[in-house]
């Protein structure tokens, strides 16, 4: 006999938490959507899922509750604001948080639930839009292990390299660790590409060349089109990317530990922002070091 999958609930369908809902849907999961923007849930109730009302019936009506949602506010409103999921804690209920948000905050929800017998995950993501539609996401867990391993089926759905970090709070440690590689990967990827052009190169070879050898990277194999085209339809947003660089200070901070790489680039992420560029895919951060150049990667790319 099958045994049943658990009924999900899934809060927050924005780029990257609508692909991952509908790889649950595909994978055979019942599920509940909610939204601040009606758009996302339209399509996806139009696919088969069900529409919820609030976060508290949401996770009052699901065996899980997913969130993905922008940042600590946000998260600490849907679980504990008005007509909240914690509203509905139980004994034996599984919450997977997988926002980037500050661990703090993902240890307070989960000594809360905790408390009433639930459990509550932390699991930030890396991958991107592209990761996220393919399934392929790197998924950090923070939390305790027979809830991980409660939830390792539903994270399969949705990711390729699932890690247990720890304790709660501990995948949001990961996962501030990862963005600041990323973002200096980043910036260190448009040094070289805009100096490269500006010398007369073709941004195309440049990039071959790099994915050839030992400063292979996975930001260019992914964000190679936005570089060389200076296109950059946001898989990832600068102001997202600036907000995670925020916990890694705080993180930092509370560590005694210094970042002085991760510092400049949050000070150009900073700039981006202030000059209209938020919105932009972060790697749209190389539009910064063009400015400085005066030069343009694309301009130069097929030359």
């Amino acid at each position: 006999m099958t045994e049943r999958k658990p009924s999900i609930g899934f809060i927050g369908l924005g780029i990257m938490g609508a692909p991952m809902a509908r790889n649950l849907m595909a994978a055979g999961y019942e599920l509940i959507v909610l939204d601040v923007v009606q758009a996302p849930m339209g399509a996806l109730v139009a696919e088969g899922a069900t529409a919820g009302r609030t976060p508290a019936q949401v996770a009052a009506d699901t065996d899980v509750l997913v969130t993905m949602l922008p940042d600590s506010p946000q998260v600490e409103e849907v679980y504990l604001g008005s007509n909240g999921a914690y509203e509905a804690l139980r004994e034996g209920w599984l919450t997977i948080d997988m926002s980037s948000i500050a661990p703090g905050t993902a240890r307070t929800l989960a000594e809360r639930a905790s408390a009433a017998g639930a459990d509550a995950l932390d699991a930030p993501v890396s991958g991107g839009d592209k990761g996220a539609i393919a399934g392929t996401l790197s998924v950090m867990v923070g939390g305790e292990e027979a809830a991980f391993e409660r939830a390792l089926p539903m994270l399969e759905v949705m990711g390729a390299t699932i890690v247990h970090c720890g304790p709660a709070g501990a995948g949001q440690v990961v996962k501030v660790c990862n963005q600041v590689v990323v973002g200096v990967v980043i910036e260190a990827v448009s040094e070289a590409l805009v100096l490269g052009a500006k010398a007369g190169v073709d941004p195309a070879r440049i990039a071959d060349v790099l994915q050839g050898g030992l400063a292979a990277t996975k930001v260019l194999e992914m964000r190679r089109d936005n570089f060389l085209s200076g296109s950059f339809e946001p898989g990832f947003r600068i102001e997202l990317h600036l907000k995670d660089l925020k916990n890694a200070f705080e993180l930092a901070r509370d560590t005694d530990v210094v970042l002085p790489a991760a510092a400049i680039v949050e000070q150009f992420m900073r700039a981006a922002v202030v000059n209209g560029r938020g919105d932009l895919d972060h790697s749209g951060l190389v539009t910064m070091l063009e400015d400085l150049a005066g030069a343009r990667v694309s301009d130069a790319t097929g030359r």
